[in-house]
């Protein structure tokens, strides 16, 4: 009997060090904060506030269950064809925001967080969606280009008006921080999308055919500057033959040779004439 007795404490000290006792402790890493909960409801303190557990190991009942959440900075990535926000300008043009939000909750939110929402992120995200889309309604539109003109112009304006927005309405009223609200690209609607790039297609192309144009104009002016300078030249060769040929011929005149120079020049040339004509006298 003595066995029975003594094998049934050892099973049972058994069955507490490998089930009972891993369920008694818990451990919270840095940046991260933890609640715990006895069959549904939360560990508080004598106040009735909420007990929030800090880094490092802890113990708790076996039937606690833990709640651990993230206190650090985190990023919300509100971008792609899913997860951008539209929005409507306030001239009626459709755009699309593609965000970043950077937050960290504060132990005074970690009650709300948990058990006030039951998709915190997703109730996040429809907040900031909708104070997005009231800024931009706000947001006045540009003479010149209309509002996606003036919104893609003046967008860290944007950004910093919609992060102040949002810590006044989220982060006061919810118990976040918003540390930064990016806004990473501002998409137009796709008819805009195709004609803007039309119209820098078109802009690209009169600029490389007035590259070309301008090229084949300079060619076309240095040929002539080079030719004008080698007609330049052999006008300058005919005119020193031409004086070279008159003060020859003024030397043989003054040796009275000219008359016997031209006439056997006369018969050297018409010795190579394959055509005489001869005219008759009157």
């Amino acid at each position: 009997m003595s066995l029975v007795l003594l094998g049934v404490a050892v099973g049972l000290c058994a069955f507490a060090a490998l089930v009972i006792a891993p369920r008694c402790f818990f451990r919270v890493d840095e940046g991260h904060r933890a609640v715990l909960t006895s069959f549904g409801r939360a560990r508080r303190d004598a106040s009735k506030r909420l007990v929030a557990f800090g880094p490092g190991l802890h113990t708790k009942a076996p039937w606690e269950r833990c709640h651990v959440v993230k206190t650090m900075e985190q990023g919300l990535d509100l971008s792609g064809e899913r997860g951008g926000t539209t929005a409507m300008a306030s001239d009626g043009m459709l755009l699309r925001f593609d965000s970043i939000l950077r937050y960290q909750i504060e132990d005074a939110a970690l009650e709300r967080w948990l058990f006030g929402l039951e998709r915190p992120i997703e109730h996040t995200t429809g907040l900031f969606t909708a104070l997005l889309r009231n800024e931009i309604a706000g947001f006045g539109a540009d003479d010149d280009g209309g509002s996606y003109a003036r919104i893609r112009r003046e967008r860290r304006q944007l950004s910093v008006s919609i992060e102040r927005f949002c810590k006044k309405e989220i982060g006061d009223a919810e118990g976040l921080t918003f540390n930064a609200v990016d806004l990473t690209d501002i998409l137009p609607p796709d008819e805009l999308a195709d004609a803007l790039n039309a119209v820098i297609r078109a802009r690209n192309e009169a600029e490389t055919a007035f590259a070309l144009a301008e090229a084949d104009c300079a060619r076309r002016v240095l040929a002539a500057e080079h030719g004008v300078e080698v007609a330049t030249q052999k006008g300058k060769a005919v005119e020193l033959e031409i004086k070279e040929l008159a003060r020859f011929l003024a030397e043989l005149d003054e040796n009275g040779t000219l008359d016997t120079y031209v006439a056997r020049r006369k018969a050297e040339v018409l010795s190579q004439s394959r055509t005489l004509f001869l005219g008759s006298a009157a």
